[in-house]
């Protein structure tokens, strides 16, 4: 995923759960709470090419309404979990989806937004491949660190965007205000941010 090198996603196996409950009663109940999640957007492509080609516009529409229903804008992120696959058109989409909103934003992050994807380490678990991205997002969020993507090379696309970089070991996350962003971009234009 996010490679220059990128020939094809490799299939994984997995299963996932999360517990979901409103701020207010886990703070009642005593709950340890790992992360809050401010909002977010679905929506589908409409039609395109097939079912599982991506659409850039659909992609950026629903990271539009996703950004405007949590009042964030995404320069406020440190790190984005992206879908990316390992497909060449599926990532640049999805990068380029992310570069047209960056460039409409009014200011660009203050430090470059790690993008990562999970499927580098376990590979596209289909079904549970939402899931795999937001447990890894938590997970970064709670403990404070920033996820790696081993490659060797990134694609053109973030190496020539000062607002994109990618990390091949992980590292510490110093703030203690801790944002990230999770895509899910699935079969025939299925959009989750």
């Amino acid at each position: 995923p996010l490679s220059a090198d990128a020939d094809g996603l490799v299939v994984g196996e997995g299963a996932a759960a999360i517990t979901l409950k409103r701020l207010d009663d886990a703070l009642r109940d005593g709950d340890t709470i790992h992360g809050l999640i401010r909002g977010g957007a679905l929506g589908n492509d409409g039609r395109s090419g097939n079912l599982l080609a991506p659409n850039t516009q659909g992609q950026l529409r629903c990271l539009r309404q996703a950004y405007a229903q949590t009042g964030l804008s995404v320069s406020s992120l440190a790190y984005l979990e992206c879908h990316a696959t390992g497909t060449r058109v599926g990532d640049r989409s999805e990068v380029e989806a992310l570069v047209a909103l960056l460039d409409s934003e009014e200011s660009p992050p203050a430090q470059p937004i790690v993008l990562s994807s999970a499927k580098s380490q376990i590979g596209h678990t289909v079904t549970a491949a939402g899931l795999a991205g937001l447990i890894r997002a938590i997970g970064a969020v709670r403990d404070g660190f920033l996820p790696p993507t081993p490659i060797k090379t990134p694609m053109a696309l973030i190496t020539s965007n000062p607002n994109l970089r990618v990390l091949t070991t992980a590292e510490p996350w110093e703030t203690s205000l801790r944002r990230a962003g999770v895509s899910a971009f699935g079969f025939g234009g299925t959009n989750a941010h």
